[in-house]
């Protein structure tokens, strides 16, 4: 299926695009996310990370569909 990824801040920087169109046959947020950090080495917590399918927050256990827009939310560091 064709997924829509969306990136931001250190995701963004790695993947050196904002987003981009993926085939893929993973099932869920986490199946992804795991494939993606294969691709562009994330190396993120994922206890701080969010997701969220279509603009709702969504567990990463969430089932994807052909056409979902994902968005990973790494946590922002500032000071």
């Amino acid at each position: 299926m064709k997924l829509k990824i969306k990136y931001f801040a250190a995701m963004r920087e790695k993947a050196g695009v904002s987003e981009e169109i993926l085939e893929t046959n993973c099932k869920d947020a986490l199946e992804l996310l795991n494939e993606l950090d294969k691709k562009y080495n994330f190396n993120l917590d994922r206890d701080h990370l969010k997701v969220a399918i279509n603009e709702e927050y969504s567990s990463f256990d969430s089932s994807l569909k052909e056409n979902d827009t994902l968005v990973f939310i790494p946590p922002v560091a500032g000071g």
